[in-house]
């Protein structure tokens, strides 16, 4: 499963702003970068009108896992459990969020990784 298009954060630019002006939130297997969109750097044709929403990337380096199963494996869970947990969510402002694994988090099960990305949420504010 892959992230609903109006959740798709797309676009280099956006990824330099998201590592430059991103408020950063540590855990053990993985890194949260968040911020307030900017709206200039979007990729012409996805802005969505609709709603403020979130956009979401996911990275996962080749450091992880060296075998590309895998690392599609852990960017289908994730795309998933962002989807259920944030596309019903209505917020104030658009927010980007970027999450990049950590070469750590083999160590962990899944559903351990799904509760550090929740406790990651909700330091950042995002979710209660």
């Amino acid at each position: 499963m892959v992230l609903p298009k109006h959740m798709r954060l797309k676009g280099h630019k956006c990824f330099d702003f998201i590592y430059k002006e991103g408020s950063r939130f540590y855990g053990p297997s993985m890194i949260l970068r968040v911020t307030y969109a900017n709206t200039k750097l979007q990729v012409k044709g996805i802005n969505s009108k609709i709603r403020p929403t979130i956009k979401c990337a996911i990275s996962i380096s080749n450091k992880v896992s060296k075998k590309s199963v895998i690392r599609n494996k852990l960017r289908r869970l994730f795309h998933q459990h962002l989807s259920y947990r944030l596309s019903k969510m209505v917020f104030d402002r658009e927010l980007w969020a970027f999450i990049s694994l950590k070469p750590s988090c083999m160590k962990d099960s899944e559903s351990n990784l799904l509760k550090e990305c929740d406790k990651l949420l909700i330091k950042a504010g995002i979710t209660k």
